[in-house]
């Protein structure tokens, strides 16, 4: 990576399209630019409109455009969803050059070695994340460039997805005028920013609670351990206030992140306000108190299930603390409510940069900081150029290769 690079992070979810853009200069990462849409065509996480998805896209796109004053072309895209799957591989190759020394070449070969595994036909490689490096059977070794060795190995997690999903998300991107240069599990991204190295290496649960869905990645002896996709978010409070208020979703959601507290012993009862309720122009008067007891059963449920979750994938006492990340955590009362659920050390993770820092930011900033440090030596790091023209609202230019054909060669992109 040179010294001055700009990367754009895409962060697709149920409900906000996120376009953040970094500029990366001497390893050193600064957020120059944010930009937001309402999703449209996304339901629990999983593209259901195309159309939809792809005027969402342009939005966020567009937006962050004008706050930059860029034009931008090339992007790196978060996937997330239950269809994700992890397995672990092992990579073996003999170092080439003459005088024994490892080199850029080598750890490539080593690591297109351990992507060579056999896959039902409708999945795809996403990732592979390096667990550690073996040089002639010396373990532990997380870079071996420069070191001198016959033998090298890697042993190694592979993150794969349906190719449905994959296809369909990359479809929506190329549709909306923009070139892929990678795709990232966005529950690894977020756990590049969101975790400390300690908490990786003792064992760690990392709740990515977002609108739709809730997505549950367990870090262990530093690396990804497991993850699971459970289909219940922040939309699903929406939805209780809505009910429970008799108010339109538009308006409960409104309320939710003015009013919303998860935790009912840190609700005010002299905070009021008043709702127009469903089907008459009456305003009827609520209290703090009185939306915290709708919201506050739910979270509980959550919080419940993804305990549930992590005892069903056999965590359950081998992790040391949860950290929560997403849009559906910030609301004043989270914290307390989680930890008296979980019976267990829990803080909530947020990016530390100017003008992004709330929680629901984590995956879009971690996707940024994710190619800095791991995908730099490939040189793939977005373009932009200054906006001269308007967006193509068509497909893109017939000079960039296709979808499928990218999709083909796409694996060279995961060091």
């Amino acid at each position: 990576m040179s010294s001055n690079d700009i990367i754009v992070s895409l962060d697709i979810g149920t409900s906000k399209v996120r376009a953040i853009i970094g500029e990366v200069n001497n390893g050193a990462i600064n957020i120059i630019g944010v930009g937001s849409a309402d999703s449209e065509g996304i339901r629990k996480g999983a593209i259901v409109d195309i159309d939809q998805t792809v005027q969402s896209i342009r939005n966020a796109i567009e937006h962050a455009e004008r706050m930059v004053g860029i034009q931008i072309s090339d992007v790196y895209v978060g996937i997330q969803g239950n269809h994700i799957a992890l397995q672990t591989n092992h990579g073996v190759v003999a170092v080439s050059n003459e005088d024994r020394e490892i080199g850029e070449e080598d750890i490539e070969r080593v690591v297109q070695a351990a992507k060579v595994v056999a896959l039902p036909p409708e999945r795809e490689i996403i990732n592979l994340v390096p667990k550690q490096y073996l040089v002639d059977g010396l373990e532990g070794i997380s870079d071996p460039r420069g070191m001198i060795g016959v033998r090298l190995e890697v042993e190694a997690t592979i993150v794969t997805g349906a190719k449905t999903a994959i296809h369909n998300l990359m479809r929506c991107v190329e549709k909306a005028g923009l070139r892929i240069s990678g795709v990232i599990l966005m529950s690894l991204a977020s756990g590049v920013i969101s975790l400390t190295k300690d908490e990786k290496m003792m064992g760690t649960v990392l709740a990515d609670i977002g609108a739709g869905s809730c997505t549950i990645t367990i870090f262990e002896q530093g690396g990804l351990a497991a993850t699971s996709t459970l289909p219940i978010g922040g939309e699903y409070v929406t939805n209780d206030i809505a009910y429970g208020l008799r108010t339109q979703s538009d308006q409960a959601e409104k309320i939710k992140l003015k009013y919303g507290c998860s935790y009912i012993g840190d609700a005010a009862e002299d905070v009021k306000f008043k709702v127009l309720r469903m089907g008459s122009n009456v305003e009827k008067e609520f209290s703090q108190v009185d939306l915290a007891s709708i919201i506050e059963p739910r979270m509980q449920e959550i919080f419940s299930l993804i305990k549930q979750e992590v005892r069903r994938l056999g965590y359950h006492d081998k992790v040391s603390s949860y950290v929560l990340t997403g849009g559906a955590v910030t609301m004043p009362g989270t914290l307390a409510l989680a930890q008296a659920e979980l019976e267990s050390t829990v803080r909530v993770a947020l990016p530390d940069y100017i003008g992004v820092r709330d929680p629901a930011y984590s995956s879009g900033v971690g996707m940024i900081q994710y190619v800095s440090k791991y995908m730099g030596v490939r040189g793939t790091t977005s373009t932009v150029k200054k906006a001269a023209s308007s967006r193509k609202t068509g497909s893109t230019a017939s000079s960039k290769p296709g979808m499928f054909e990218r999709i083909k060669n796409m694996f060279n992109e995961f060091i």
